[in-house]
């Protein structure tokens, strides 16, 4: 496998199912996902769509802890989606920016790390248009999606890749017709050791897409809990309304208008 493999490439989604499945920076995101979802109310039953599924691991977590609830995915990797039906989840390979869902069939949408993926300049507001489209009036969405941090990073248009400062998250938001209820970087002391990878893939290749960095680490251990522990404590912070001054991360909760 390579040391950072590209976007939509198959050593991509093999680290990224990798990373989902044990790393302590996605159980620590799930963590925060947890508490800024309490803030929703959501219903004991509804259906929640994943834009960008994956494999679907995040569909599986969401409705192990709500198995009231129906989950769908899309994403536009075939070997994902393969992956996602073998476990036996309702997936179908499609396009972010033309959803194949009816109008207001999703209580909830989530989507994470999709938006900075999107085409330059507006796909990522066309996608949240079309997410707004496919959430009922009064239901709710939640994004996470890349940072502006050390180093900054240049827009790729060539990559189809993008970092955000909250506040054009925001924007962006309010353009496409959501209501954000809150919004917050993550991932803020245990990402500055992000720095050095970045730094470095920074003065190799530029100010651009660098590939997925993380690497896959052992599950469990000390470490693992220590770091888990740390992103824990910015869920409560997060879940509790506080916007962190920094971090590598964007996380947002939003709610499409019930008169809309």
């Amino acid at each position: 496998m390579s040391e950072a493999p590209r976007i939509f490439s198959e050593d991509y989604y093999e680290r990224m199912r990798l990373l989902e499945s044990a790393s302590w920076w996605n159980a620590g995101m799930r963590d925060i996902a947890s508490n800024m979802l309490k803030n929703a109310n959501l219903d004991g039953s509804g259906t929640m769509i994943d834009v960008g599924c994956g494999s679907g691991q995040t569909m599986a977590w969401f409705t192990s802890s709500r198995p009231g609830w129906n989950a769908a995915g899309l994403d536009i990797a075939k070997d994902g989606v393969a992956a996602a039906k073998s476990a036996g989840l309702a997936v179908v390979t499609g396009n972010a920016l033309e959803l194949p869902f009816e109008s207001s069939s999703a209580d909830l949408v989530i989507t994470l790390d999709v938006l900075q993926h999107l085409p330059l300049p507006a796909g990522d507001v066309d996608c949240l248009r079309e997410i707004r489209r496919v959430v009922r009036p009064g239901g709710y969405l939640f994004i996470r999606t890349n940072c502006q941090s050390i180093p900054r990073a240049t827009e790729d248009p060539a990559n189809s890749f993008r970092k955000y400062e909250p506040s054009q998250l925001r924007e962006k938001l309010d353009r496409a017709g959501f209501e954000v209820r809150g919004l917050s970087r993550a991932n803020a002391l245990l990402g500055l050791a992000e720095v050095a990878r970045e730094l470095r893939a920074t003065r190799r290749e530029g100010s651009g897409y660098h590939g997925l960095l993380a690497v896959p680490g052992r599950p469990g251990g000390l470490a693992y809990s220590a770091k888990r522990a740390m992103l824990r404590i910015e869920a409560a912070l997060i879940g509790a309304g506080a916007g962190l001054p920094f971090g590598r991360s964007i996380v947002a909760l939003c709610r499409k208008p019930p008169a809309a």
